[in-house]
């Protein structure tokens, strides 16, 4: 009776207000952070020796001042349904077990980095993503499905693995021409593997890539924020 009566009355509520998501992106080398509210991405040194507890305390230093109602997190290794599977390779230790929820005190989903930012830069179909980071991070997204890859640790190579050869330590090692070449070759796998419709490359060094490989996008690291947006408002999405 009560929604027939309003109905009738003519409902005079206000929409509920628009919900203001804080995105995280943790990586081997800078946490940032940027609220969809303001748009003023900030930055902060992370490193080998960065624990859980130390990025919580970097982010609320970074978030003062910031209204959001809700958090998305990106981090550098494996998640499965909002849980941290295991360490991370670039970072310091305490991740797994750690109650993020409660130390913001907010709702708050974590997702794979890589997953983050392929979420931005999804522009519909079959999708592959692939970070050229500090690591190497990998994610499909098809029809709105999001399917998180752990292929940086997987064997390439004379036993080293993609990410030994994709990595930012392999770009510095082997020089810019057999990086870029691997990056090619990867690509190559990657779609015979998969057979996505396209795949975005995005990660700090997209830009040391003159020429992109068949069928491949530019991304843009702003992209991880955008993505961390959307896990919370884009209702088509399935994580």
């Amino acid at each position: 009776m009560k929604a027939v009566d309003s109905m009738a009355k003519g409902d005079t509520s206000k929409p509920a207000p628009a919900l203001r998501v804080l995105a995280i992106d943790v990586g081997g080398s800078h946490v940032k952070i940027q609220c969809d509210a303001t748009g003023d991405e900030r930055t902060s040194v992370s490193g080998p020796k960065m624990t859980a507890a130390e990025m919580v305390k970097k982010v609320k230093s970074m978030a003062e001042g910031l209204q959001f109602d809700a958090i998305t997190m990106g981090y550098p290794g494996p998640v499965l349904h909002n849980r941290i599977l295991a360490e991370p390779f670039n970072l310091g230790a305490g991740w797994t077990n750690f109650d993020f929820t409660a130390a913001f005190n907010a709702p708050l989903r974590v997702v794979n980095d890589a997953m983050m930012q392929a979420v931005g830069s999804y522009n519909g179909g079959r999708m592959l993503f692939l970070g050229l980071g500090t690591g190497l991070g990998a994610a499909l997204v098809i029809d709105n499905v999001c399917v998180p890859l752990e292929v940086g640790h997987l064997p390439y190579r004379k036993g080293r693995s993609f990410e030994d050869y994709l990595s930012e330590a392999s770009l510095e090692k082997r020089g810019r021409t057999k990086w870029r070449k691997h990056v090619f070759r990867v690509a190559d796998l990657m779609m015979r593997a998969f057979r996505p419709d396209y795949i975005v490359l995005g990660g700090g060094n997209v830009d040391r890539l003159d020429k992109l490989p068949p069928n491949a996008i530019r991304g843009d690291n702003a992209n991880a924020f955008t993505g961390g947006f959307r896990i919370w408002t884009d209702t088509r999405l399935v994580l």
